[in-house]
């Protein structure tokens, strides 16, 4: 069986039989044919595999006939083939989309290459990521038994992620599969290391960056008062998802600085945002700012006051910089913020908060439609892309890349696709997130969550009393026991934030410089 069909024109095609002797020998099934007329024929009554394609012909020529092909059939690879090193032939040629541009006079070796490079590199590719992969699996073993510090579970993290971006692209469903096993293991270990270490990191024990020393340690320092800079928070936004839209932001800006934080616990927007901004944990903005800070029982929206915490904070670090804040919750508000973002040139520091990606993961709880798009974290991810591709968020980042302003992206927490229901009961007052849950008379699984019966030991606010925090280990969702299968069955595979997981905790802040 051959490895592919290729049609071979060149109107000296009789001088090149040592050639298509070599790629016969090498199991490639090569036909002749002299003139681009004929070739047009042939590819429209026969399945080829890929065209070689001289550009010196009489009748049609090779740009001629590569046109034409285009038209018939755009997805057929064509290589072209020519004596002519004229600037004008080769823009013309890729324009048109060939797959690869070959000057005579050509070995057998190079057809073979470029013939590799275009039919097989989703084999080899694959077969050297599940080779490299496979190699690697072991040492992300020993790894994970020996991991011990945050900064351990960060670089094991992001192992992780590279290898299931890296295997996505393959076609190997087994190797995927091992992956997926390992990220669970993960999870188990992390949580354990979460429960043990997450109370001693307000205590005096070596701490990670977290949400609310994030912008004293981290953003303060890197503020650019000459030319301005943007900070983008996209909430919702996972380590893998910005490491998917980072090659087009790669178009506009250089790297700088990459940060890897913890989320606070809840990993929940009320809670790790309003850290952010504020600086403070959640019982010291309670205390602090009683009119700012909202519990889960409050009524009204539970991020309201950000710009109020930032501006609060940046007094307090005697930053001496102006600011604008713009929240983002919709398209129209979206384009509009692009329309007018010259308007910011004057500022120290833009911020902008970004909902769209949240709203997505809500929303695929609620709509089957968005279910079916996001139905793993792969397509999550395809689907992040996309939506970044065509945002005027990526307007806006445009934009300040002309003005020369400094670029740092960030989010406030992640968020896990739920697989396993863990029954809870409690008051009326309970709150309704499915991650975590805080109140009084809690009733749970112990071996499925972290508690803290005393709050404050974590720095976060009392609703009573007797309120406790739960939070849910790896890919748990709470679940009430009344109506419990149809709660299970409405909510499993949503993605959810609030708990403890690799995807909610670890996440990145980076910085950019304009091209």
């Amino acid at each position: 069986m051959s490895l592919a069909k290729i049609l071979w024109v060149d109107d000296e095609i009789q001088n090149l039989k040592p050639h298509i002797l070599f790629l016969e020998k090498k199991d490639y099934e090569v036909t002749p044919c002299t003139n681009g007329a004929d070739a047009l024929q042939m590819v429209s009554e026969e399945s080829f595999d890929v065209v070689l394609l001289d550009e010196n012909m009489p009748g049609l020529s090779g740009l001629e006939t590569l046109t034409e092909i285009k038209v018939l059939l755009p997805n057929l690879p064509v290589i072209m083939i020519t004596k002519s090193e004229e600037e004008y032939i080769m823009e013309e040629a890729i324009g048109s989309k060939i797959a690869d541009y070959l000057i005579k006079p050509v070995n057998p070796n190079q057809i073979l290459l470029s013939l590799k490079k275009n039919l097989d590199t989703t084999r080899l590719v694959s077969q050297k990521t599940t080779s490299n992969y496979q190699q690697e699996f072991r040492k992300i073993s020993m790894d994970m038994a020996m991991v011990n510090t945050f900064q351990d579970w960060i670089e094991l993290y992001k192992k992780l992620i590279h290898w299931e971006i890296q295997l996505e692209s393959i076609s190997d469903i087994g190797m995927t599969e091992i992956l997926e096993s390992q990220k669970s293991e993960a999870n188990s270990q992390f949580y354990k290391f979460i429960k043990k270490n997450y109370e001693g990191w307000f205590h005096g024990y070596e701490k990670p960056i977290m949400s609310h020393t994030l912008f004293k340690e981290i953003i303060a320092p890197q503020i650019d008062k000459k030319n301005g800079t943007l900070l983008v928070v996209i909430d919702n936004l996972r380590y893998d998802q910005l490491k998917v839209i980072e090659p087009i932001i790669f178009e506009y800006f250089k790297l700088v600085d990459e940060t890897t934080f913890f989320s606070i616990l809840p990993t929940a927007t009320q809670y790790a945002r309003n850290a952010i901004f504020s600086g403070l944990m959640p019982l010291d903005m309670e205390k602090k700012y009683p009119n700012y800070w909202r519990n889960d029982t409050d009524e009204g929206g539970k991020n309201l006051y950000e710009n109020e915490f930032l501006t609060e904070q940046i007094k307090r670090l005697n930053l001496n910089i102006n600011h604008e804040y713009y929240k983002i919750t919709n398209l129209y508000k979206g384009k509009e913020l692009a329309a007018n973002f010259s308007k910011t040139k004057e500022n120290d520091l833009t911020v902008v908060v970004y909902n769209f990606v949240d709203m997505l993961s809500h929303s695929r709880t609620e709509m089957e439609m968005i279910k079916e798009l996001a139905s793993d974290d792969k397509a999550y991810r395809s689907l992040t892309l996309s939506w970044f591709k065509n945002s005027p968020l990526l307007e806006i980042i445009q934009k300040a890349q002309q003005m020369g302003m400094k670029l740092i992206i960030t989010t406030d927490h992640g968020t896990i696709n739920t697989t396993k229901p863990s029954k809870v009961i409690g008051d009326k007052n309970i709150s309704s997130n499915l991650r975590y849950k805080t109140g009084k008379s809690l009733s749970y699984n112990k071996k499925e969550v972290y508690e803290v019966k005393n709050p404050k030991d974590i720095f976060l606010p009392k609703l009573s009393m007797s309120s406790s925090f739960i939070f849910a280990k790896e890919d748990y969702f709470f679940a009430y026991p009344n109506n419990f299968n149809h709660y299970v069955k409405f909510y499993k595979n949503t993605y959810q934030h609030g708990g403890i997981s690799l995807e909610e905790m670890i996440i990145p802040c980076i910085t950019f410089e304009a091209k």
